[in-house]
């Protein structure tokens, strides 16, 4: 099942790309020539937008290439449970 997945949305399994909201701060692999590791996303869509936390630059990247780049979410997000008694 899982290699069908794969093979129909071109090797990739969705479940890997990175679930993000506006404002998470994202820490990534490699530091920004600012020397800053922490970024803060700015757009959602297609492509996502990140801001660097030391220089304000902003860049663009595909979801598919902030895979590749994010190391972690530093940004805690509260699972809704709808557990209703």
């Amino acid at each position: 099942m899982i290699n069908a997945i794969a093979a129909s949305h071109g090797g990739i399994i969705l479940s890997m790309l990175p679930d993000l909201q506006m404002n998470d701060l994202l820490r990534l692999r490699k530091p920004h020539p600012c020397g800053s590791y922490e970024w803060t996303v700015i757009r959602l869509g297609a492509d996502i937008g990140l801001e660097c936390k030391g220089c304000q630059h902003r860049v663009m990247l595909t979801r598919r290439e902030l895979a590749k780049r994010l190391k972690a979410n530093l940004t805690k997000h509260e699972e809704n449970n709808d557990e209703t008694k």
